[in-house]
């Protein structure tokens, strides 16, 4: 195959969506549920950890993750882009420039280690959380990423995660949990967000780069990049709707906030199955997420007292492993080849993406565990408690988001 131009167009615009995903996006979103006197340390939690995830993507981790390697890792023949010129054909991508591939793979790498720093807002020492981007990114995402996508063992038993379900979500949920169990609940861990309307707005940008994050996982124009675009969408419509019907059941009232949490825990869920379902298939993958996310952000963590302040792996870390899940009953074979149970396709595809949550999740959590550990240990993990009363933003960065708080 050689270099189509209109697929690199499409992928090269896919790849600023994705990147506009975590800046401004996501750091604007979290921002927005986070209290006033630690906004801009969870701003900076985002772009910092979206930055230095970049620049081991450059060094090391498209080599470890797309390079051949072995089943568990790829090797180090792509070290610091060694070999590679932009105009060679990519690889794994051989219809796209090889610049414009790891390109677009290190937003993703990025925005994995970013989606953690949802859980860690208001409490965590920001040297801390540097060193744990560093090798959670390093021991966690560039293997996983190379069993699910760059010819690992998973690639070879068959486990299909279209746009990140398990490489992204699963991963960067179950991160998440482990470190919020290890930080301890907050002093004040009372939800008080400090903009909605910021938050709104986040979730806007998010759903918007969403076409990027999962559309252009096709990596090429095509029908398949169109339609996983389109359950996308329908996926996070869903969501939401049933999200704000299940909060106005239990909780007698239709929240923004309920809102915006469905749209994303729809996105969430449809990303690991958006290149294989149809519209039917987003629908209910929309429904499923709403259920089983409201589940675990309501009952679960209650239930559990963690204190996962925004939800990472109620949302993302479920969000993802459902969807997993749903691909291996709905994938519609004449969209991607790909057969679900529903279409006939047996339990072949339902064990395959089985063996992949469960392999993905209890790596992430063991090897998360030692990290957070490990750093907890030589670093602490946790701000004082004069520091997370007074917040985050004057201590440790000596600003403030607003010259006046209302």
């Amino acid at each position: 195959m050689k270099i189509v131009v209109a697929d690199n167009v499409f992928v090269f615009v896919s790849t600023a969506f994705v990147l506009l995903m975590s800046v401004p996006a996501l750091a604007i979103f979290y921002a927005g549920l986070t209290k006033v006197k630690s906004m801009l340390n969870t701003i900076v939690m985002v772009v910092v950890a979206f930055g230095v995830v970049s620049l081991l993507w450059l060094m090391y981790g498209y080599s470890l993750t797309f390079s051949e390697g072995n089943g568990f890792i790829g090797d180090l023949s792509y070290l610091f882009l060694h070999g590679i010129s932009p105009s060679d054909p990519a690889p794994a991508a051989p219809n796209l420039y090889h610049y414009l591939f790891l390109f677009f793979q290190m937003t993703f790498a990025a925005i994995a280690v970013a989606l953690m720093a949802g859980a860690f807002v208001e409490r965590m020492k920001f040297v801390s959380w540097i060193v744990v981007c560093i090798v959670w990114a390093t021991l966690v995402y560039f293997p996983v990423a190379h069993w699910v996508w760059g010819g690992g063992w998973l690639s070879h038993l068959g486990t299909l995660d279209f746009a990140g379900g398990l490489t992204i979500h699963e991963t960067s949920g179950l991160g998440a949990l482990v470190g919020a169990l290890l930080l301890g609940r907050r002093k004040d861990a009372m939800m008080l967000p400090s903009s909605l309307p910021l938050t709104a707005i986040g979730t806007g940008l998010l759903w918007f780069g969403w076409f990027g994050f999962n559309g252009g996982s096709a990596l090429a124009m095509s029908p398949q990049a169109v339609s996983a675009a389109f359950v996308t969408t329908i996926a996070a419509i869903v969501g939401g709707v049933v999200w704000m019907g299940l909060e106005w059941i239990k909780f007698k009232k239709p929240t923004s906030l309920g809102l915006f949490t469905g749209i994303i825990a729809g996105l969430a869920t449809i990303t690991p199955a958006s290149g294989f379902v149809d519209i039917g298939g987003g629908v209910l993958i929309g429904i499923a997420g709403a259920l089983v996310c409201f589940w675990a952000v309501v009952w679960l963590k209650n239930r559990f007292k963690y204190d996962d302040s925004l939800d990472v792996f109620g949302v993302h870390g479920v969000g993802g492993m459902v969807g997993a899940l749903m691909l291996a009953l709905l994938a519609k074979p004449d969209i991607a080849g790909a057969k679900g149970l529903f279409y006939g396709g047996g339990f072949g595809q339902l064990w395959s993406e089985l063996i992949g949550v469960v392999a993905v999740g209890v790596y992430t959590v063991v090897v998360s565990y030692a990290i957070f550990k490990v750093v907890d240990l030589w670093l602490g993990l946790r701000v004082s408690k004069e520091e997370e009363q007074e917040g985050l933003d004057e201590t440790i960065h000596g600003e403030k988001a607003y010259v006046k708080e209302y």
